[in-house]
């Protein structure tokens, strides 16, 4: 864990849960694809980084969850380096606790409010194009998060974040966080079209084609949404469907996972809500999830009226 592994002339990554790419700008400067999930994980890159007599020059992040903005903090301080993310990445990255919030829907409790889900603040800037060094393209990646971003570089490597999971993570889970079902499964189908000799997920093995693992990942996304689906055939609230979704995941519902998953299964809802896919009522005064199955049912009429 944490050994740094050569791609090609400049390109590199460093192996541990959340990869972090590595850049040779020059013989003795280099930049980083996000750092990692904590002060730890900084530290240890800041080992390679010494042993070979590196500078840290900036950081990119990708996007703005905790396992992967981390370590900001501590290289920050340490190298004085400038740190880069995107849009909603740049606004979460500047003030962590946003995405306890937003994963919770309202003030986070203390269990949500620790390392995994909520990161040390640290100075990021905005990035953009133009702020990207010769050598790096900006890939634009939305779904799994907000404005999630990757890189391609002159050396022929795109380093795609978490567009993907890796096969063993969803066969075990099932279930994985995601923003936008629909923006996902776009970034799916993008991926697969970029010209690359490698492509560096986050969360899975680095390959030369990722059509395959692309696939498999729109099919998991088709499976929750026809689980959804079947669930909703009869009326339901949402803390019921949740329940129902860790059950036939073989789930363990904990804080976390009920802030993760939850979020993930509301952003389908309103995904295939939008679609006409699925419909809301509110009886007794609670929030009904259900498809349309009859001509005279309430939500159906409300369709009709729209």
């Amino acid at each position: 864990m944490y050994e740094l592994i050569q791609l090609s002339e400049h390109d590199y990554y460093i192996d541990c849960p959340a990869k972090i790419g590595l850049i040779k700008a020059s013989d003795n400067e280099v930049v980083l694809i996000d750092s990692g999930n904590d002060k730890d994980a900084g530290k240890k890159v800041c080992r390679i980084l010494e042993s070979k007599g590196w500078n840290l020059k900036a950081i990119f992040n990708t996007h703005s969850h905790a396992d992967h903005i981390g370590g900001n903090y501590f290289l920050q301080k340490k190298t004085g380096c400038k740190i880069y993310a995107k849009d909603m990445e740049y606004i979460y990255s500047n003030m962590p606790v946003l995405e306890p919030i937003g994963l919770y829907g309202g003030r986070p409790f203390k269990e949500l409010k620790n390392k995994f889900l909520m990161a040390q603040g640290s100075n990021v800037l905005p990035l953009t194009s133009d702020i990207l060094p010769e050598y790096m393209e900006l890939l634009e990646l939305p779904g799994h998060c907000f404005d999630m971003v990757g890189f391609r570089t002159k050396d022929g490597t795109a380093y795609i974040a978490d567009s993907v999971s890796s096969e063993e993570t969803l066969g075990k889970y099932g279930v994985s966080y995601l923003w936008d079902p629909e923006k996902t499964l776009q970034t799916l189908e993008y991926i697969q079209t970029l010209d690359v000799a490698r492509f560096v997920p986050s969360h899975a093995p680095v390959m030369t084609d990722i059509r395959e693992l692309a696939q498999f990942n729109r099919r998991a996304i088709t499976e929750i949404k026809g689980k959804i689906r079947e669930l909703c055939n009869t009326p339901i609230t949402f803390e019921v469907l949740l329940k129902n979704i860790f059950d036939a995941y073989d789930l363990q519902m904990s804080a976390q996972q009920y802030a993760l998953i939850g979020s993930t299964i509301r952003s389908y809802l309103s995904n295939m809500y939008e679609e006409k896919e699925i419909f809301f009522s509110f009886k007794d005064n609670q929030m009904i999830w259900q498809t349309v199955l009859e001509e005279k049912d309430e939500i159906k009429k409300y369709i009709d009226r729209c």
